[in-house]
């Protein structure tokens, strides 16, 4: 793999984690739990590859119709990720992102995710983004509103102003992205920046990956040919 050009950024949909546990005879939460420690092991892996931005959709905007026990928990795991947990982001020098709308969050999830942005803004060794209570629709929609209250005038938008007023406008577009479980959807993942994204769909579930599934990634990656429409 020495001779691989990791990804600058990759987009992981994270997806498969109900049906991992359903097919073994655990609760939902369980697949919940087991696709959550999933998460840092793949990034992890991914930033030593070489990747620089890995970006996760942990939770969509559609994801509250669920229940309200698996929402509870949802957000349980975000807060355990945010806060007991961080230790293992700062350890290895990764910095958080939240990508999102705050609409429907506890004040007590909105400053422990403040929290935890701001005590690893400083790290270098790479960047993790968490796609939490996120939706790409509305992402686009929130960045317009911001244009429209900056008094921009019609002929001032462009691509620039617009990637200035995404979520994390300091993310780059997205170079390949992974969905898991076998789903071939897009599902209102990072809209904006996955014009030109590679996209890979693996028959396995979220808690399956292992880090081997990464260097396979990064392979396949590097044997594809990207145009961006030329």
């Amino acid at each position: 793999m020495s001779n691989n050009i990791a990804p600058k950024h990759i987009g992981y949909i994270v997806d498969g984690n109900r049906r991992w546990a359903k097919e073994r005879g655990l609760s939902t939460y369980e697949g919940h739990l087991a696709g959550y420690k999933t998460i840092s092991k793949i990034a992890l892996a991914s930033f030593d590859a070489g990747v620089k931005y890995v970006s996760a959709y942990i939770f969509s905007t559609e994801n509250w119709k669920r229940s309200e026990e698996e929402v509870g928990k949802l957000m349980g795991l975000v807060m355990r990720l945010v806060t007991t947990d961080l230790s293992e982001l700062e350890k290895n020098n990764i910095k958080l992102v939240i990508l999102g709308s705050r609409d429907n969050l506890s004040d007590s999830v909105k400053k422990a995710v403040d929290k935890a942005v701001l005590k690893t803004a400083n790290n270098t060794a790479g960047t993790l983004a968490l796609c939490f209570n996120y939706g790409g629709h509305q992402e686009i929609i929130d960045a317009v509103k911001k244009i429209v209250q900056s008094g921009a005038s019609a002929d001032e938008v462009s691509t620039d102003l617009i990637e200035q007023n995404l979520y994390g406008p300091e993310i780059p577009p997205v170079d390949l992205v992974v969905r898991t479980s076998g789903e071939q959807r897009i599902s209102n993942f990072m809209l904006w920046r996955i014009a030109y994204s590679e996209m890979m769909f693996l028959d396995k579930y979220w808690p399956d990956m292992t880090e081997s599934d990464v260097a396979d990634i990064i392979n396949e990656y590097n044997s594809r040919s990207r145009r961006f429409g030329g």
